[in-house]
């Protein structure tokens, strides 16, 4: 629950960062000689600060105010201060981080290949939320989670490394042969890339064998998801 705490950070804060980063790029293009007053900062320096606060009236919150689930229940999901409605995705994510995480540990058992199937596995929810909002799988989650899962099954965790090499290459390369067959047939952008680096870093955790599933699963829970936000 209190890592799903701070995906609810990650989540809300990580695609601002990227948006701000991409907005001094630009403005260094454009006003070349202000770039040496106003240095870049790095997207991930603007997740861990400021404190959490409220979006709104933009009050910082105590410590009982962040009890994952328990403050949400307690505060009916209003902020303590301006009484605005806090978004149910707060507690959602809390939840769904616990239930996974306890899912994989009854799964697993003690140690460290556990340890890892948790870090995938928290970040998949972080990725799956930042993509539902706002369309993007931001590098700075999806390509160390390609280069720990080869780590991983280089010390022999999940499948050989033969099979993670290719399913790193086969996830990538699928998906960007289909992107480009769309594109020179409609003209249009049918994916981004973030897709095939997330494809390429579960091919690299659970082998090529596994990619032909994970497609599968994903086109089906991206049809649902897509009827349930058009019904909506």
């Amino acid at each position: 629950l209190l890592v799903g705490s701070f995906l609810n950070v990650l989540i809300l804060r990580l695609p601002k960062a990227m948006q701000a980063e991409w907005e001094q790029e630009c403005q260094a293009l454009l006003q070349p000689s202000k770039q040496e007053q106003e240095p870049l900062a790095p997207a991930l320096a603007a997740i861990a600060w400021p404190a959490s606060h409220c979006p709104t009236c933009l009050t910082p919150l105590n410590a009982w105010h962040n009890i994952p689930v328990i403050s949400y229940v307690f505060l009916r999901g209003q902020c303590a201060f301006c009484s605005i409605k806090i978004s149910p995705q707060y507690p959602l994510v809390e939840l769904l981080t616990g239930a996974l995480g306890l899912l994989v540990a009854w799964q697993l058992g003690p140690g460290i290949a556990a340890l890892l199937a948790l870090v995938l596995v928290y970040a998949l929810v972080a990725l799956t939320f930042i993509d539902l909002e706002h369309k993007l799988l931001p590098d700075s989650l999806t390509l160390p989670l390609l280069w720990l899962g080869l780590v991983a099954n280089r010390l022999g965790f999940f499948t050989s490394l033969h099979a993670a090499l290719w399913g790193d290459v086969a996830g990538y390369l699928s998906l960007w042969l289909i992107y480009w067959g769309f594109r020179l047939v409609t003209g249009r952008h049918g994916m981004g890339y973030g897709d095939f680096k997330l494809l390429a870093a579960l091919g690299a955790w659970l082998g090529w064998q596994a990619l032909p599933i994970i497609v599968m699963v994903s086109a089906v829970a991206g049809i649902v998801v897509a009827l349930a936000l058009r019904m909506r």
